[in-house]
């Protein structure tokens, strides 16, 4: 085995690992409380489709045509803006106070609907833009189910058959997966920064940070009154799930190289803008805890 095939396994099983720990801290009613709710009142999920597959892809095709991107660096934003949320996402969004119920009741309802919206997205997008483009529905269930639904299902299960076991083990698969992440990140983003440099004075840069902001305001109004699950919405509108995207890129870009820096650039951004709200929306919330 090569380093990069190395650094990639690490890198599959430190999300593997921290899904599966994500899993073994909610239970089976937090990860189908959106689709049930949606039976009830469908307005929430609705809502948060619309921003995800709806806002932030047309917001991509705008700001592609807006800094006339070159086809691959063009397709690169267009496929972030199509994949699902992170299958670390969760972590995140609870971290800055997101409600558990709707954090793991929306990993869940976008994961499943994915299987059926990102393929039609592509086949859009290629329309659009004069072109042959495809994502099968089997390819979106491989990355999807891999790396968020099994990992996932198998926390929920050991915390409902073993839970003293999963209140030991969820803090060290925690700590550990996210150790591993950044051990294989490293040298990932150092190989691909040549590749990333050259793109910051092409328009991507300023691109990336601006569809990033659209999809945090577009989550944020969208959420609702409550300022959690707004939160919740934004920043799951602005993470976007790197394996997916990276699998349409290369399905579909012919200059992948240069279409999955972007990605990866997009990715940086993201995760610097949607942190910089999380701290915003945890400040405001001390806030008004302390003048109530």
């Amino acid at each position: 085995m090569d380093a990069v095939a190395a650094i990639k396994l690490l890198l599959s099983a430190s999300i593997l690992l921290l899904v599966f720990a994500l899993g073994l801290q909610a239970s089976f009613a937090d990860a189908t409380s959106m689709l049930r709710n949606f039976l009830r009142s469908p307005h929430w999920l609705l809502r948060a489709m619309i921003s995800m597959y709806v806002v932030v892809p047309a917001a991509a095709v705008a700001l592609a045509l807006s800094f006339e991107l070159p086809p691959a660096l063009r397709g690169g934003l267009l496929a972030v803006a199509v994949a699902p949320i992170p299958p670390i996402l969760p972590g995140k969004q609870l971290k800055f106070g997101g409600d558990r119920s709707h954090v793991f009741g929306l990993l869940v309802a976008v994961s499943l609907s994915s299987i059926v919206v990102i393929p039609l997205m592509v086949l859009l997008l290629g329309h659009i833009f004069g072109r042959e483009a495809s994502f099968g529905p089997d390819s979106v269930m491989h990355v999807v189910g891999v790396s968020i639904l099994l990992p996932l299902v198998a926390g929920l299960a050991t915390r409902q058959w073993l839970p003293d076991f999963a209140k030991r083990v969820a803090p060290w698969a925690s700590r550990i997966g996210t150790i591993v992440l950044f051990a294989s990140l490293v040298p990932i983003l150092v190989g691909a920064w040549p590749a990333i440099v050259p793109l910051l004075g092409q328009g991507v840069l300023a691109a990336s940070a601006a569809l990033a902001v659209l999809a945090i305001a577009a989550g944020h109004m969208l959420g609702g009154a409550d300022a959690s699950v707004g939160a919740t919405l934004a920043i799951a509108s602005a993470m976007r799930h790197p394996g997916v995207a990276l699998a349409i890129v290369a399905r579909n870009v012919v200059d992948d190289a240069h279409a999955s820096a972007v990605v990866l650039l997009y990715l940086l951004v993201a995760a610097v803008l949607t942190t910089c709200y999380g701290l915003w929306c945890r400040r405001r919330a001390a806030s008004a805890h302390a003048a109530a």
